[in-house]
């Protein structure tokens, strides 16, 4: 049995879903799957706030006009909780707790479970947010299939979804080193130094903000890095005209969860 096999299998369990959908490939692939197995019992839902750039929010929305299934947007309130804006090693906590806030209702209409995107993969990886959704009750039916983020994509692929090979994009706010504030400003400060950036030729790279919001660290994946140094006035630039003072080229080179580097560090990482 394929993966896809295993993920329609575990969808076919629930009488009705509300599936967080951000847009990203492993969202997609959840709510495209849910789509075929439920039906009008499957209900996407994208929530909306700072931390969502506007071009991820404008994708998801053509990709459930391509797939015709039932699509919604909500407003999170995330960005005006001060333990979410304090950034500590549990800011994803608070988020998934206010996503949790505003899908519940929807949920609770339909008779539903809120179905996160989580795959196999995510499990290693400090995330906060996992915890929220145990609490509240969410269920990962990617996770309960065994399929990992390489699986995710196989099965995109077989599909014939668009986002087979969509580049990893989480939300904005985990750009912003753990200890500094995450506020609209900031936020909006790196969606657009990325977006100069994508439109310099480099579709991956992570603009992750420092110094409060002043210092803007440039990662793209390896293999592009002498490309970016060859580019740096530019680059430079796209970071300046965005709103940093200083910009760097991260000579590691793009990876996901960088910023977990940050976290021993921190005074306290334990969640209220």
């Amino acid at each position: 049995m394929t993966g896809l096999d295993r993920l329609r299998t575990r969808v076919s369990t629930e009488e009705a879903l509300v599936v967080a959908f951000s847009g990203g490939v492993d969202s997609a692939l959840l709510a495209a799957v849910a789509h075929q197995v439920l039906g009008s019992r499957m209900l996407a839902v994208t929530a909306v706030s700072p931390s969502l750039a506007a071009e991820e929010r404008k994708q998801a929305k053509r990709f459930a006009r391509e797939h015709g299934f039932a699509h919604v947007e909500v407003c999170t309130d995330e960005a005006d909780r001060p333990e979410y804006a304090a950034n500590d090693g549990n800011r994803c906590y608070h988020c998934k707790s206010a996503l949790f806030d505003a899908l519940e209702p929807l949920a609770a209409a339909m008779g539903a479970n809120v179905a996160l995107g989580t795959n196999v993969d995510d499990l290693g990886d400090h995330r906060p947010g996992q915890r929220a959704a145990a609490q509240r009750g969410a269920i990962a039916p990617m996770v309960d299939a065994g399929l990992t983020k390489a699986d995710v994509r196989e099965a995109s692929d077989a599909l014939g979804l668009s986002t087979a090979d969509k580049p990893a994009a989480a939300c904005l706010a985990s750009r912003v080193a753990y200890g500094d504030p995450v506020t609209p400003e900031v936020l909006a400060r790196v969606e657009r130094a990325e977006a100069a950036i994508h439109e310099l030729g480099f579709p991956v790279c992570r603009v992750r903000a420092h110094g409060q919001g002043t210092v803007a660290r440039l990662e793209v994946p390896a293999e592009d890095i002498d490309r970016a140094a060859a580019h740096h006035a530019e680059l430079d630039a796209a970071g300046r005209d965005a709103g940093f003072e200083f910009c760097a080229l991260d000579m590691a080179g793009f990876s996901s969860g960088r910023m977990n580097a940050l976290l021993p560090l921190l005074p306290t990482r334990t969640a209220s």
